[in-house]
Parts: C-alpha cells; sequence; structure tokens
C-alpha cells in the first residue's frame, strides 16, 4: 500500500510541474496543419493497397478456375473482368471522396 501511495504522490508532483509546458506563449500562432490532406493520402495509400490485393486475389482464382475447368472460359472471364471493374470503381470511389473533401 506504501508503494502505490508513493506512486500517486509522484504521480501528482509530476502532473503539477508539466502544467506549465502547456502554457500559452507570447508568440503568434503558427499556421494550423492541414490534417485532412495528410490522413487523405493514407486513406488513399490504404485504398489502393488492398484493392491491389483484392484484384491479385480475384486474378488468381480466374487462373485457378481456367486452369481446372477450360470450358468454363466465357462466365470465369465475364466474373473475372465484372470483379475487377468493381474493385477499382471503389478505389476510384475513395478517391472522389478524398478530391471532395480536401478541396472543400
Amino acid at each position: 500500500m506504501r508503494r502505490f501511495t508513493m506512486f500517486r504522490f509522484c504521480l501528482l508532483a509530476f502532473s503539477m510541474f508539466a502544467m506549465p509546458a502547456f502554457a500559452q506563449g507570447a508568440e503568434a500562432p503558427h499556421a494550423a496543419t492541414n490534417w485532412v490532406a495528410i490522413t487523405s493520402g493514407f486513406a488513399m495509400a490504404l485504398a489502393v493497397a488492398l484493392a491491389a490485393l483484392g484484384q491479385s486475389r480475384v486474378a488468381s482464382a480466374a487462373c485457378e478456375g481456367l486452369a481446372r475447368n477450360p470450358a468454363a472460359r466465357p462466365g470465369i472471364q465475364l466474373a473475372l473482368i465484372l470483379g475487377l471493374a468493381f474493385i477499382e470503381s471503389l478505389v476510384l470511389f475513395t478517391l472522389v471522396i478524398i478530391f471532395v473533401k480536401v478541396v472543400a
């Protein structure tokens, strides 16, 4: 119990010494960082990376399906192109949403 009380008093002392560090200075405020633009870049990178992963899996499954049953080529090709179009459209929608958010 004594160790816990000592820990609390040390924590209280450190927090009291830290308060002046958050005081406002007399200098002019700096320009705010545009966090929307920065996080938009990370969001777009994440969307593109996951879309590339999805496209590679779709292509891999289509190649495997064609290797197992070459007679099913038209159906597999249609599903492949449709799946790739949906995945790519999600990335383009992400790009449009990010562009609207950053510009607005």
